[in-house]
């Protein structure tokens, strides 16, 4: 659930942004996802335009602007730094790819990711947006969601609130051909300094080397790095 500001225009204006960073749209469209009347989003979806925060496609559909990527490349992010010593690591241990997602509406979204240097591997890019209804990372995420999230998203899902109660019990999550055919995976939460769930951090790779259930060989060393990231956060 995103948080409100209380200032109704900037709140109005984020919907915009986050309604076209799910995929490029039309003023139709925009006013189907965000609930906006269309006046009201067609002077938002201009202005951030103007602003170069929105662009248009060449089929004239807005998307993300370059301004979001300028803005962005001057921020810090203590999860960036923290995963720039942890990843490289877990990847040497298991020699498989490896990822860490943050929650982002309805999707999850890697924020970085690793892979090995050579063989089969499982190429998940940074930036790549990917759904909440299959795989460990999804799980994760969505096990510690809001509960109105969890209830949106569930009927779409391939596991039931049975799968992420169980998550919650044992603290990480596996999964084998969900969200891709022959590949594995295998994920634990990374909390803040509150202990709230703020990230999924993960290894994936081929059923053959993973197998099925890649959490017996692998979960003890995925949670140690869940770890390591919640204490350089």
């Amino acid at each position: 659930m995103r948080q409100h500001s209380g200032i109704g225009v900037l709140d109005k204006a984020m919907t915009v942004l986050y309604a076209v960073a799910e995929q490029p749209c039309g003023l139709n469209e925009l006013c189907a996802r965000t609930g906006l009347p269309r006046a009201t989003a067609h002077r938002l979806a201009v202005g951030l335009e103007t602003h170069r925060m929105l662009a248009r496609d060449a089929n004239g559909l807005w998307q993300p602007g370059p301004a979001l990527s300028e803005l962005a490349s001057t921020a810090q992010d203590p999860m960036l730094d923290a995963a720039a010593v942890v990843l490289p690591r877990l990847r040497e241990i298991t020699g498989e790819s490896v990822q860490l997602y943050r929650l982002d509406g309805h999707s999850r979204i890697a924020i970085a990711a690793l892979e090995p240097a050579s063989g089969l591997r499982d190429t998940v890019p940074v930036g790549a947006r990917l759904p909440l209804t299959a795989g460990s990372a999804a799980k994760v995420l969505l096990a510690w969601a809001d509960p109105e999230l969890q209830r949106s998203v569930l009927p779409e899902a391939v596991f039931g609130e049975r799968a992420l109660a169980e998550v919650r019990r044992r603290g990480w999550a596996q999964s084998a051909a969900e969200r891709a055919a022959g590949v594995a995976s295998i994920s634990a939460p990374v909390r803040d300094t509150a202990g709230a769930v703020v990230a999924a951090v993960s290894v994936s790779g081929p059923i053959d080397r993973m197998g099925r259930r890649p959490g017996a060989r692998w979960a003890a060393d995925l949670v140690a790095a869940a770890d390591a990231l919640h204490k350089r956060l």
